[in-house]
């Protein structure tokens, strides 16, 4: 075949390609465990901050100290629609996204009340419960939704009253880079600190503002500064944090904890 023949040209392209998707693939594969054992410890991270447990050096903190940290903490896997803890399910190795994409684990939203744009969710979900002695000290909820382009996924953590935000964190969003992407400023974090979900009538209150708040206005207890340039990342957080604590999401788990708190002897 000769060197100029169109035939030899294009088995050479083809014969490139297939060399190239193979490499490709072995690195994936390879990779694969080292990019899961990043996703682990980067959540772990998060929750441990949110825990209140995070060291004054955490600087020096080694990844297998901080590890060792986040496996002390008390997590379990609760049933979302039962609003009950799920005893046969292991924390430790239980993946609720996976389960998102499993039939048997998961429910589809009616679109009348899939006000965090989810289409599925699973039907369980890990939670972190942290104490102070025997004393449960706040707990740590996963949450997620859609904002302007992306999945958001986060973490929030309520004080003992599981009604008053102890911390907030989003470890994984693909927003607007410096304007939806301010989600992640530990200074807007900090905002939430203190605001509650609920008003004394049982109303879910909670939002992110169109603008500043006010600190002296009634709205301060229930609202977070609003974030510049992004109102459609910012409408989406506001409706995934009324989804997940609403009755289709952890509002029934809540209240069943109020009714019957949990002890640290449980497992």
């Amino acid at each position: 075949m000769s060197n100029d023949s169109p035939q030899k040209a294009i088995l050479v392209v083809f014969a490139v390609a297939l060399v190239c998707s193979v490499v490709v693939s072995v690195a994936a594969i390879s990779l694969r465990p080292y990019q899961l054992a990043h996703q682990i410890f980067n959540r772990a991270q998060h929750i441990v901050k949110l825990a209140d447990l995070m060291p004054t050096n955490a600087e020096a903190l080694s990844k297998k100290d901080l590890m060792d940290i986040f496996l002390q903490l008390d997590a379990r896997v609760i049933d979302i629609d039962a609003g009950k803890f799920a005893k046969n399910l292991n924390p430790v190795t239980f993946d609720q996204r996976k389960a998102a994409a499993d039939p048997g684990r998961s429910v589809t939203i009616p679109a009348e009340h899939d006000v965090a744009r989810l289409g599925r969710r699973s039907r369980f979900a890990n939670v972190y419960l942290v104490w102070d002695g025997g004393q449960l000290k706040r707990i740590i909820l996963p949450i997620h939704g859609q904002g302007m382009w992306s999945t958001i996924y986060g973490y929030i953590a309520l004080q003992a009253d599981l009604n008053t935000i102890a911390g907030v964190t989003f470890y994984e969003q693909g927003e607007t880079p410096g304007l939806g992407t301010q989600i992640q400023l530990p200074d807007w974090q900090a905002k939430w600190q203190g605001r509650q979900l609920w008003d004394e009538n049982g109303e879910l209150r909670f939002r992110i503002a169109t603008g500043r708040v006010a600190a002296e206005s009634a709205a301060a207890r229930y609202e977070v500064d609003a974030l510049s340039g992004a109102t459609v990342t910012a409408s989406g957080i506001t409706s995934l944090v009324h989804y997940w604590f609403g009755e289709y999401g952890f509002q029934p788990f809540l209240t069943y904890l109020r009714e019957m708190p949990p002890s640290r002897a449980d497992n």
